[in-house]
């Protein structure tokens, strides 16, 4: 194993699991609290980051020799924090945005709109009262029941209410409700991954640039500590958002823009004739070219292959990495496909020293039921999503105005956003392929495919800062 280069003593017990390494259970299930009686709170806080009592065990970033049945994990909000006591002076030394709390930095990360917190749903339309996000992750619903359990009922139901419970599953390991395979590349960390087991044509990530305290990727920078030290050292800020998926509305764009392309000569140079069978033998034309626009808008196709290492075909003679690859010409990749913008990779980008800064990692889990095209309904289904920084403004915040909402990384796609995840209208929308020839197919008139249902800032402090809270009077 790499020894780290920290600048600073890193130890993994002291560090809430699930930021630096995934956990992979078949099921997650987040419960927003809110403290009811703050010295009941510290006191079930204390016996959860000592793991003893009432409460469950929150779980930390040391390997495991055997798999537990379940992991426990909680997020504080600002207001929550206040609401367990911390004093004045440490709760000024968070970050503003921190402080201003999703809700309020709502503009600047383009949740307008429908997507807009007034149309959140509860108990996202009251902030002030979302203290704590507690996350348990299992194999089976049963233990998610147990935990569950234990949080409302800790110290006889004195310390929490609990205002919500958001269930996610793998349904289709690793895919989510827009059909593709997610979460294949995610940052691998200096000193805690082994680069030969997880080949990656980007560079090893400090752990500075998800944990505060520890150097980043700036040189001699590192973000500021909230203070005391053992409060913020250690801790990392997480945007908890759950974002509903419109399937219906994706798989009948699709659907568009493939009967146009069947009509557009330029629909023979994205696919020549005869090309479908790369598909497989019973592929229409029509459904490879469905396959083609969304694989396009992605950047991968939707079982994972990426497209710069096979750019014609879902299905290469020889297995491709999914991961360890670099971005070339714009054929292959469009320019503003959704995984180019939001990790740009080493492409030459106008903002090229932001390239690799900021990387977040990301938790998610699908919620709602699988979606079948054929039999189309009105369930809700989206993905619950964590998208974990060491700097909400540098790293989630700048990510998504700068590069998913306004294309700012690169001339040829500023002024458009991000055609999965963006803010878009169908009056204004716009998506560009480049061709071989020079040529481009422009896709227009798609709309806003996944919405924002509610969410929250939360700061995922490290055990030692738990211990700290607990142990604070008043």
């Amino acid at each position: 194993m790499i020894e780290p280069d920290t600048g600073n003593s890193f130890d993994p017990k002291n560090v809430q699991g699930n930021i630096l390494r995934g956990y992979h259970y078949a099921r997650v299930r987040h419960l927003v609290l809110e403290v009811v009686d703050a010295a009941s709170a510290r006191r079930w806080l204390g016996q959860s980051a000592n793991g003893n009592g009432d409460a469950p065990p929150i779980t930390n970033e040391e390997e495991w020799v055997i798999k537990p049945v379940s992991c426990f994990n909680l997020g504080f909000t600002y207001i929550g924090l206040k609401a367990l006591g911390v004093p004045k002076n440490s709760l000024a030394s968070f970050t503003t945005e921190f402080k201003a709390g999703m809700t309020d930095r709502s503009i600047k990360i383009n949740d307008v709109g429908e997507s807009a917190p007034e149309n959140w749903a509860a108990p996202f339309d009251t902030p002030d009262r979302v203290h704590l996000i507690a996350s348990i992750y299992a194999d089976e619903t049963q233990e998610l029941d147990r935990v569950t359990s234990r949080v409302s009922e800790g110290l006889g139901g004195k310390a929490f209410a609990i205002l919500g419970k958001h269930d996610g599953w793998n349904f289709d390991t690793d895919h989510v409700h827009f059909g593709y395979r997610d979460s294949m590349s995610q940052p691998r960390f200096i000193g805690v991954h082994d680069p030969d087991s997880y080949p990656d044509k980007q560079p090893l990530v400090p752990i500075g640039s998800m944990l505060i305290g520890y150097p980043t990727e700036y040189q001699n920078i590192r973000y500021a500590v909230p203070q005391p030290d053992v409060l913020g050292r250690d801790g990392a800020f997480n945007a908890f958002r759950i974002l509903k998926q419109d399937c219906e509305a994706f798989e009948n764009y699709l659907d568009t823009a493939a009967d146009g392309l069947l009509h557009d000569p330029l629909g023979d140079e994205l696919l020549p004739p005869g090309s479908e069978a790369k598909f497989g033998p019973d592929t229409s034309r029509h459904a490879a070219l469905r396959e083609f626009v969304a694989a396009k808008m992605c950047g991968r196709w939707r079982n994972g292959v990426p497209l710069e290492l096979s750019p014609d075909t879902p299905n290469p003679s020889e297995p491709v990495s999914g991961t360890d690859y670099d971005y070339g010409d714009d054929v292959r990749c469009p320019y503003g496909a959704h995984m180019r913008r939001c990790n740009p990779r080493g492409s030459t980008i106008v903002q090229r020293a932001a390239r690799h800064t900021r990387r977040l990692v990301r938790r998610g889990y699908p919620y709602g039921g699988r979606y079948d095209p054929a039999r189309p309904d009105d369930e809700e289904r989206g993905l619950l999503g964590n998208f974990i920084c060491a700097s909400l403004a540098g790293q989630f915040e700048a990510l998504m105005c700068d590069w998913l909402n306004l294309g700012l990384q690169d001339p040829r796609i500023t002024g458009s956003n991000d055609p999965l995840l963006g803010a878009n209208e169908p009056e204004t929308s716009w998506f560009a392929i480049p061709l071989k020839s020079g040529r481009e197919i422009k896709l227009r008139d798609f709309p806003r495919f996944v919405t924002v249902r509610g969410g929250a800032y939360t700061f995922l402090a490290s055990i030692p800062a738990i211990r700290h809270i607990a142990n604070l009077k008043g």
